[in-house]
């Protein structure tokens, strides 16, 4: 079967996740009444509801199952069972997703490269070795023997796009599918930008390049370069490697944390040596590549010509002051604060707990049970309409910044990775050493 393009079609099967999710909570009640255990029932209809939903997302691909991989990267805080039914399911829809057959994609093939395409390549693989959201991965190798990848964007999927974005936006809110409280507007906003973006496979050929160049035999980072690209094919050296969802679920602790610290120093590094902030956080994109890590996918990038904001890192630095009234004032200098406003200093501190607390010590743990415990300490900062965040002047790039950073805190927390933290934002965070050496406590 064909990528559902159809808007009634594709609205149709999101709109049935809840309907279903309802269904199985009715039988869960039923089944109580008649005797039955309700932990028991419980976790079996989590672990369908948590299959349908991966299911779904996957054979949609397009925003639907770009809703699922943004999601996983904070898959720690979504509903928890003995089985883990939710985090195999999300960690899934980072790499592990049906593709298409070659018949149905090959139309792409010979439109975008020619009708001998074939004669290109010395061999191509028949079946896909990922699939994404908008496109899938052939492993080929070139006429001259180079080994590559070739990504190729499902046809009919551009049209598919603002249909998933109307059915996500009901459909998260309708369900329980998601942990409670987590906000679905930014994320249906955030799809809508992501995706015009990444359907342009040119323009993320040339933000790609851009990072393969600044890393070109780097002693931490591989970035395999994109040899060809087409609107809607693009061609790159192969990067073998062990993903990280099979780091956190077999590897060893020194294998992620050095994991963990590589991807931690790439975010950090990356925005000043290459001008741009990959935006795209979640775990399918990295991998380790011997003691190296593996950076894909750069459909979705921010310029950031002076590195991260300044304010980001003067913001972090501000919080762990412990002078409430010093705060505010740098946080008005910096224009975070509007004229006349005035902010509760301490419940932004509990809404930036994510970020502020690991910047407390020198090395840091991160685990799924410290983000959850984190997460629930206030009322629900999950939301980005918490209260504070809306007495907070916050520009675009700030915005983005806490966003990937919040995917950033996920990962790591997914992978329990022990990392350095306080010397790393000190070294690579620009505002944030300046930030503390302002901090001094009024008497």
């Amino acid at each position: 079967m064909g990528l559902a393009t159809s808007a009634l079609r594709r609205s149709g099967a999101i709109g049935m996740l809840p309907v279903r999710a309802l269904g199985r909570s009715a039988q869960v009640q039923f089944g109580v009444l008649r005797g039955g255990d309700r932990t028991e029932l419980s976790n079996a209809a989590r672990a369908a509801t948590a299959d349908d939903t991966r299911r779904v997302l996957g054979e949609l691909k397009g925003g639907a199952l770009k809703a699922g991989q943004l999601l996983s990267t904070v898959e720690t805080l979504f509903p928890q069972d003995p089985e883990g039914s939710w985090r195999a399911a999300l960690t899934a829809m980072q790499e592990d997703n049906p593709g298409l057959p070659l018949t149905e994609i090959e139309v792409v093939l010979r439109q975008d490269l020619g009708p001998d395409w074939r004669a290109r390549f010395a061999t191509f693989g028949p079946h896909p070795v990922a699939a994404a959201s908008i496109g899938q991965v052939h492993e080929a190798v070139l006429t001259d023997g180079t080994p590559v990848a070739v990504k190729i964007q499902y046809p009919g999927i551009a049209e598919a796009m603002a249909a998933d974005v109307r059915a996500l936006s009901l459909a998260l809110r309708a369900t329980s599918i998601v942990a409670r409280g987590m906000a679905m507007p930014p994320l249906v906003a955030e799809l809508r930008t992501r995706l015009s973006e990444e359907l342009d496979y040119e323009r993320e050929a040339h933000s790609h390049n851009r990072f393969a160049d600044a890393y070109t035999d780097d002693p931490e980072v591989v970035v395999p370069r994109v040899l060809q690209a087409t609107k809607r094919v693009m061609v790159s050296e192969w990067l073998p490697g062990t993903g990280f969802a099979e780091i956190a679920m077999t590897g060893e602790q020194a294998q992620c944390d050095r994991a963990g610290e590589l991807y931690q120093r790439f975010f950090l590094v990356s925005p000043t040596r290459v001008g741009l902030l990959h935006t795209d956080p979640h775990p399918g994109n990295f991998r380790m590549v011997g003691d190296r890590l593996g950076v894909l996918d750069f459909g979705s990038v921010l310029h950031t010509p002076g590195g991260l904001p300044e304010t980001f890192g003067r913001l972090i630095a501000g919080m762990l002051a412990g002078d409430s009234a010093a705060v505010e004032r740098r946080l008005r200098d910096d224009g975070f604060i509007r004229p006349g406003k005035h902010l509760e200093v301490d419940k932004l501190a509990d809404y930036l707990a994510p970020f502020t607390e690991p910047a407390r010590h020198e090395t840091f743990s991160y685990s799924r049970e410290w983000l959850r415990g984190t997460f629930g300490t206030v009322n629900d900062p999950r939301n980005p309409d918490f209260a504070v965040a809306l007495q907070m002047n916050m520009p675009a790039e700030q915005l983005f910044t806490h966003r990937v950073w919040l995917g950033l805190v996920g990962v790591l927390s997914g992978l329990h990775a022990t990392v350095a933290v306080r010397s790393e934002l000190e070294r690579y965070l620009p505002g944030f050493a300046e930030g503390l050496a302002g901090n001094t406590p009024s008497e």
